[in-house]
């Protein structure tokens, strides 16, 4: 089937054809006519199968008529990672450039000016990650209540980075009326209920097994003993054609080491982890796909749906711990009908974590032998338990122990130098020190003055009890002074009361001169 066959725009097969694509991947062949009728769609498949393409050609299509409106755009895909959300926006400038069609991305690290002001001039493709759109929902600064397609793209790895509470609260925002498009690599049960309860009716589409890796790359694995994986890594690195590789470790702290290391071996190696600042990451990554950078040493951060076209090699210098992340770390290599090839260093440690990967893929990944190095064997569950538990241990003591070598090293110095120095007075004999009588007299010192006699005890208590009398005389005149108040009598009036109290307080009447003349005769 061509691209031309699945009822696209011509804008978008121009598109298309301008990227020298003409036949879809079996995951766009089924899912796209669906999502161009309008129908929710649920799409399991692999990694690498082109499940970008399979819902951005159909909704530059679906929005090819419209226009947006400010802080209100018309579609919103959620991505798990900032890597991923900067590649959806790339095949939405790829595959849209002959529409006017404006597009805004929402993820942590930048800014929240300029996501404003693209919000405000009106967005019709929105893409963010969940965390960044729930800060810019509670500031007002977007309204979601015109989205007319959602896309929710990894939905397992939504899960593991524990997104699924924040989807959960924007898809209760969204309008009811509205297409859903639901993308994972894997569908366990949880995946399953959210599909259940953001899909109406939706359409299943499966083109592969869940969690299978691609037939076209090539898996290895060498087993080695801890302390040698990195001599191994090294060899192999060496003796591979490796034009670019994923090297992919558990723990973000080993990817600076490790990327450390291969750079003192004369390697051209970068680093790339969850704690590096978005504009680090961004120039890292940028730097990988020009060819400035050999080998990526990342976290589980690039595992999920980052397209480096002709990556050769992915080195799994530790053992996943989830199998399916095996897979997402593999299919990185082997894309789009190339071959690759995917090794990985598992320690005696590491049985459990592989036994589940091979019952993930049905199938035991191939060992392979390093010459010069000493092949190991797993242990079982019990011996691999107690030896990471040991390691543990290890590495508490090896972090508590430069603080206390320290804290110690400070009263060894001072050790040595005493003991030192009693073995050499025992060794010399001590020399006859002059008696007291023979010391010089040091003629320099001040005469004392004379001290004065100490009064004696009595003095002293009768001098401390004189305070305590004057308190005491002061308290008894006192006392005489209110009795002999008490005894003098009051000084009033009496019974002879001024006439001019009592008169009234009312103000009398003025008297008129006849009246006063009168009563002066």
């Amino acid at each position: 089937m061509l691209f031309s066959e699945l009822g696209l725009g011509p804008d978008v097969l121009r598109a298309i054809e301008d990227k020298g694509y003409t036949q879809p991947t079996p995951i766009q062949e089924q899912a796209i006519p669906w999502v161009l009728q309008g129908r929710d769609v649920l799409g399991c498949a692999q990694t690498g199968t082109g499940k970008t393409a399979s819902f951005t050609l159909p909704m530059i299509s679906i929005l090819a008529s419209g226009r947006a409106r400010a802080r209100m755009p018309r579609s919103l895909i959620l991505e798990p990672t900032r890597e991923l959300a900067a590649q959806v926006a790339e095949s939405f400038e790829t595959y849209g450039k002959h529409h006017k069609l404006s597009m805004a991305l929402l993820i942590g690290g930048e800014t929240f000016t300029e996501q404003v002001k693209r919000l405000d001039r009106g967005v019709d493709v929105l893409i963010a990650t969940p965390g960044r759109l729930i800060d810019l929902f509670e500031r007002g600064n977007i309204m979601l209540n015109d989205i007319k397609v959602f896309v929710i793209d990894e939905a397992d790895r939504m899960l593991d980075m524990g997104f699924i509470p924040d989807i959960e609260r924007i898809v209760s925002k969204l309008p009811k009326q509205r297409q859903t498009l639901f993308f994972s690599a894997t569908m366990p049960p949880e995946i399953r209920r959210l599909a259940d309860a953001f899909l109406s009716n939706p359409k299943e589409v499966t083109v592969a097994p869940p969690a299978s890796p691609s037939e076209t790359v090539t898996q290895a694995m060498v087993l080695v003993h801890e302390d040698d994986k990195r001599k191994a890594l090294r060899h192999l690195l060496r003796t591979e054609d490796v034009k670019n590789a994923f090297i992919f470790c558990n723990r973000k702290r080993d990817v600076a080491i490790l990327q450390k290391s291969l750079e003192s071996h004369g390697f051209n190696a970068g680093a790339l982890h969850g704690d590096m600042v978005q504009s680090k990451r961004t120039e890292t990554l940028e730097a990988f796909k020009k060819g400035e950078i050999t080998l990526l040493v990342c976290s589980d951060v690039a595992a999920r749906g980052l397209d480096v076209q002709g990556l050769s090699h992915v080195f799994n210098f530790d053992v996943p711990i989830s199998a399916e992340d095996y897979v997402h770390r593999i299919g990185r290599t082997g894309r789009a009908g190339r071959m690759g090839r995917a090794f990985t260093l598992a320690s005696p440690l590491d049985g459990k974590q592989v036994s589940a990967i091979g019952r993930l893929i049905k199938r035991e990944i191939p060992l392979i032998a390093i010459d010069g190095l000493e092949s190991a064997e797993f242990l079982s569950e019990d011996e691999a338990r107690r030896g990471r538990s040991r390691g543990r241990a290890k590495d508490k003591e090896r972090g508590d122990r430069a603080p206390r070598e320290r804290a110690e090293r400070p009263e060894r110095e001072d050790r040595a130098p005493r003991e030192e120095r009693q073995a050499r007075e025992e060794r010399q004999p001590r020399e006859e020190r002059p008696s007291r009588d023979e010391r010089p007299v040091r003629d320099d010192r001040q005469p004392r003055e004379e001290r004065q006699p100490r009064e004696s005890l009595a003095a002293a208590e009768s001098r401390r009890q004189e305070p305590r009398r004057d308190r005491d005389r002061d308290r008894d005149r006192r006392r005489r002074r209110d009795e002999d108040e008490d005894d003098t009598p009051v000084i009033g009036f009496g019974d002879h009361m001024p006439a001019f109290m009592l008169r009234s307080a009312r103000r009398p009447a003025p008297i008129e001169p006849a009246e006063q003349s009168s009563q002066e005769g």
